[in-house]
């Protein structure tokens, strides 16, 4: 084999690998995509922290009707929404792309300040790149005035 045929199949299986590695990360985004937020199921999923419900994370008064608040508990950020009058939504506040935490709830947007990402508060798919997955949906319970998680 001369030098000329080694650099062909060192280039080519480069080629491969990176192609392999592309698809792959595809994939997996396709994947998060595809699974059913707890809206569209027709069972609640667990939230992601695993914490039992304790304390209250907000009350209902202090999410208001069309928008949210972010909130913090157990170390994490959540955005508390309420798409509609009584219905109340959790989501992680980490931004999928980067890991920064969503600070504002804005126009029905959970909003992202590191590179502009945005969230629709019902369902926290994004509206807004350069994320490719929605925030993670958590499990809550609304008992009387409070919102808790689990």
């Amino acid at each position: 084999m001369s030098n000329v045929n080694r650099r062909q199949v060192v280039v080519g299986a480069a080629g491969i690998a990176g192609v392999a590695a592309l698809a792959a990360c595809s994939a997996s985004d396709t994947a998060a995509r595809d699974t059913p937020t707890p809206s569209q199921s027709s069972t609640p999923a667990a939230g992601s922290s695993g914490a039992p419900a304790t304390e209250a994370l907000v009350t209902t008064a202090e999410v208001p009707e069309g928008g949210g608040v972010i909130v913090s508990a157990n170390g994490q950020a959540y955005a508390v929404t309420q798409p509609t009058k009584g219905e109340f939504k959790c989501f992680s506040a980490v931004c999928p792309h980067q890991g920064c935490n969503c600070n504002a709830v804005q126009d029905g947007q959970i909003v992202c300040p590191c590179h502009g990402s945005m969230f629709a508060i019902a369902t926290g798919d994004v509206t807004t790149g350069p994320a490719t997955t929605g925030l993670t949906a958590e499990k809550i319970t609304v008992a009387g005035s409070s919102i808790s998680l689990g």
